[in-house]
């Protein structure tokens, strides 16, 4: 391709490939190699069945460009890469026009732009919880601590044939009092302070955590992309996102063969506009996998709202926090789920030395 023409590929803001008349990767442009984590030098000259299954109905469209279909277009296609799980694209395949019988192969990918507009959708609905939050938390409290007070002193008065009934009312006055500390985190609507922070620190204090306690049975592995630039935010409230993720997904895998992966990478291109704000650039990801049951299908779309819950005894806030904290952090949370592999992104700016100086309150 003449060289002007590489600076069109290369511009092309969604994944396109190259394939030969045998079907074998000959090119592909940065945005393929963003989507599917693998440079062209792993790709070029292999089949594209070896990254798709011989199966895939990619073929299809591919074969009906081939005999003469100068442009085919196949909407809503489940397309599997690799292990990473199916994603629905739109697909554009037309022959390119210089006698060798090569193919253009265009993948829009349908899901992002959906996912993007479900993660505002959560944010607000996260953000419409704090002012009532904060309400709630110091309402419940007062009540709550005369109760816990007046068990107290009935347990003094009692025989104990009645002690079982106050030890009864002081541990749900306790579980309750945990309720209220977690619906209260919520109601802190300080600005999140903004500081350099290294990710791959903070998921490291999360894996270790999460071992020590309630992820014993797990196995985990890590892929980390050690050229990472800082991102930007409160490194303790980021330490409770990825902790509240590894959580969930704890929960969710089997106790006997259990597995989580933690992975970092850059991946530019993904921008996320807010009202009255410029439009920030989010290129640092974070991917946390497991090899659980997944979500229910039912509850997909709507997992990070608050009170939302697959748990037979969730409480529902865990996951809308994390929703919550990404929005004041400018980032945004999606995740993909299917039968044994569940799979949590989040996306965060980077560290620019011009960013505001922290807000951190003083005394």
């Amino acid at each position: 391709m003449p060289l002007h023409s590489d600076a069109i590929w290369s511009a092309v803001p969604y994944p396109a490939f190259i394939l030969s008349a045998e079907n074998a990767i000959e090119s592909c442009n940065a945005a393929a190699e963003n989507l599917f984590s693998m440079s062209l030098k792993q790709m070029a000259g292999k089949p594209l069945a070896g990254f798709v299954g011989s199966d895939s109905p990619i073929f299809e469209s591919i074969r009906q460009a081939q005999v003469g279909m100068s442009s085919v277009v196949q909407y809503d296609v489940d397309i599997s890469w690799g292990d990473k799980p199916p994603r629905m694209f739109t697909l554009h395949a037309s022959q390119v026009h210089d006698d060798s019988q090569r193919i253009l192969l265009l993948l829009h990918p349908m899901g992002l732009a959906a996912q993007m507009d479900r993660t505002l959708g959560h944010r607000s609905a996260a953000r419409s919880v704090s002012g009532m939050a904060a309400m709630l938390a110091h309402e419940i409290r007062n009540p709550l601590a005369g109760i816990s007070g007046a068990a107290q002193l009935l347990s003094m008065e009692l025989g104990d044939g009645d002690q079982e009934l106050v030890d009864l009312i002081q541990q749900e006055t306790r579980r309750i009092g945990q309720l209220v500390e977690r619906v209260e985190a919520f109601g802190d609507l300080r600005p999140a302070q903004r500081d350099p922070v290294n990710i791959h620190d903070v998921l490291e204090r999360a894996r270790r955590a999460a071992q020590a306690g309630f992820a014993r049975h797990i196995r985990f592995s890590e892929s980390y992309d050690p050229s990472l630039p800082n991102t930007v935010g409160d490194a303790d409230q980021l330490m409770q996102v990825f902790q509240n993720l590894l959580k969930n997904a704890a929960e969710a895998c089997p106790q006997v063969g259990g597995a989580i992966k933690i992975r970092t990478g850059y991946q530019p291109g993904v921008k996320l506009s807010q009202p009255g704000r410029q439009s920030e650039s989010l290129p640092l990801l974070v991917t946390i996998i497991d090899n659980g049951g997944g979500i229910p299908e039912t509850l997909i779309r709507d997992i990070f709202d608050p009170f939302v819950s697959s748990k037979v005894n969730g409480s529902g806030l865990g996951l809308s926090l994390v929703s919550k904290v990404m929005s004041d952090h400018g980032g945004v949370v999606e995740v993909d789920s299917h039968p044994g592999r569940t799979e949590f992104r989040v996306r965060l700016p980077v560290w620019r030395g011009d960013d505001t100086t922290p807000t951190k309150e003083t005394d």
